[in-house]
């Protein structure tokens, strides 16, 4: 039961980015708007995305830089990568390294404030 309460949410996550980078269009008619929150989106998702993976590997496995700071960095990269090859194939969509690296943002900006609540709970 442990692990199917870490774990599913990690999986429903990525069956939701998976879903919505299959939709043919998302844009709105809010023009600027419209791109500055696409992006803002993007790093959203990937924040949360690798949160869900930090915590999945930390309930799982033996507490180890590998396994709370690599997997869950390089998996959440990895997904990303493969959602922009997924867009290739969804008609309207395409993919985009800018994307990636818009989703590694987000992926950094979560490693940066666990690495600051670390540091701040030793002091």
């Amino acid at each position: 039961m442990k692990l199917l309460k870490l774990w599913f949410p990690v999986f429903f996550w990525c069956w939701l980015i998976f879903y919505l980078s299959g939709t043919p269009s998302l844009e709105t008619p809010w023009g600027v708007w419209d791109f500055i929150l696409r992006k803002i989106a993007h790093i959203l998702e990937y924040y949360i995305l690798a949160w869900l993976i930090y915590r999945a590997f930390k309930g799982t496995f033996v507490s180890s830089w590998i396994n709370l700071y690599f997997w869950p960095g390089a998996l959440s990269f990895l997904y990303a990568v493969s959602d922009e090859i997924h867009q290739y194939f969804v008609p309207t969509r395409g993919p985009s390294a800018e994307d990636v690296l818009i989703d590694c943002f987000g992926i950094i900006i979560f490693f940066m404030i666990i690495r600051r609540r670390a540091g701040a709970v030793r002091r």
